[in-house]
């Protein structure tokens, strides 16, 4: 590619997950902050049906500055799909003629059909860059229960969880006997806090394992822990590095979808976290130990608690952290340094770094 020539980058947004509008949010962010001088922008819109969709760029988004209302502008929007083998090749699928090349793809997919290896897939059947865990570690990072195994494997510290599926005897009894009152139940394969409650009594037990199944196969039931919740971020490939650390306070009972990205004023975001050097290094330690335990790349959001004591516990990573305004993944490396827009910048750096790095392997004897 000619060295004065923009990187073409396709920004594919939106989904079927339950996620779809935080993605609209992120995309959005992401557009307006990525260095047009250096690249040209495709926004790539996939509708909650799953049909991929080139929007009008100047008026992708209706109603975006409401994120209770925000949705994809599907006025006059062509139908496209990506081929495999294709080389980073849209396809118009009304005109089969007219096609988009595109150098590297920046999945803001948030949740499953997009943060969960489905699409990371498809991109590397089409021999595409593309920003962020390749396929297994996109699945285990989003499978909870697989995730937990994998980190207790690797001596990583977890909190208690139970894992159900809807062919199980699902006992409250028993769960409280393995986890204490109260607990979480959620589904596996989500994020942003939907399908999530909080469990005081068998009645809303028996409430929060029918909403959770409603979005998963499989949900889990992880026990209360008391302390506070810390975040660090994660930067890179074969050599990550993590940012400075954060720390979340829900002003709502927890850290909800809707403290998360409707309340403005539903968590206080506090960076850098007031904590001791020391505990800020060992989380910092953890969360690039977690990030390679789960075969993870590009980037990250590591989620703690820690105890009154100072216990440190891993909660989740996120492969596909939100990149809203209001975002601790963005914010995270502001602090330490990295603007957004450079941040942007060094995430698709490191996605043709990979793309190159792996089309030197051999496919056969």
């Amino acid at each position: 590619m000619d060295k004065n020539q923009k990187i073409r980058v396709g920004i594919l947004f939106g989904g079927k997950s339950a996620e779809h509008e935080v993605s609209l949010q992120s995309a959005k962010n992401v557009l307006e902050a990525i260095d047009e001088e250096k690249y040209e922008v495709f926004l790539i819109g996939i509708d909650k049906s799953g049909k991929w969709l080139i929007p009008n760029k100047s008026q992708f988004l209706l109603n975006e500055s409401d994120p209770k209302l925000v949705k994809l502008n599907k006025e006059g929007e062509e139908s496209v799909t990506l081929i495999p083998n294709s080389a980073g090749e849209i396809t118009n699928l009304s005109n089969p003629n007219s096609h988009t090349e595109l150098d590297v793809v920046f999945p803001i997919l948030h949740g499953p059909f997009g943060e969960d290896g489905t699409v990371q897939g498809l991109l590397k059947l089409s021999e595409i860059p593309f920003v962020g865990a390749s396929v297994l570690g996109s699945a285990v990072g989003m499978d909870k229960d697989v995730m937990k195994r994998l980190l207790r494997d690797a001596n990583i510290p977890i909190g208690k969880f139970l894992v159900f599926r809807e062919v199980d005897k699902i006992d409250f009894d028993h769960t409280v006997a393995e986890l204490g009152l109260p607990f979480f139940v959620k589904p596996a394969n989500l994020g942003s806090s939907v399908g999530v409650n909080k469990v005081n009594d068998e009645e809303s037990f028996k409430t929060a394992v029918s909403e959770a199944f409603e979005y998963d196969t499989k949900i889990l039931a992880e026990e209360f822990i008391d302390g506070r919740e810390l975040e660090c971020a994660v930067l890179g490939n074969q050599y990550p590095e993590a940012s400075g650390v954060g720390e979340v306070e829900p002003l709502q009972e927890f850290y909800s979808y809707s403290a998360k990205y409707i309340d403005e004023v539903g968590a206080k975001l506090t960076i850098p976290a007031d904590i001791e050097e020391a505990k800020k290094e060992e989380i910092r330690e953890l969360a690039i130990k977690t990030f390679k335990t789960l075969s993870c790349e590009g980037l990250g959001r590591v989620d703690f608690f820690m105890k009154k004591d100072g216990t440190l516990l891993v909660n989740e990573i996120n492969t596909i952290p939100g990149f809203t305004k209001i975002s601790m993944y963005p914010n995270l490396w502001a602090a330490s340094g990295v603007s957004y827009s450079e941040l942007i910048s060094r995430l698709i750096d490191l996605a043709i770094e990979r793309f190159a790095r792996e089309k030197k392997l051999k496919n056969s004897n």
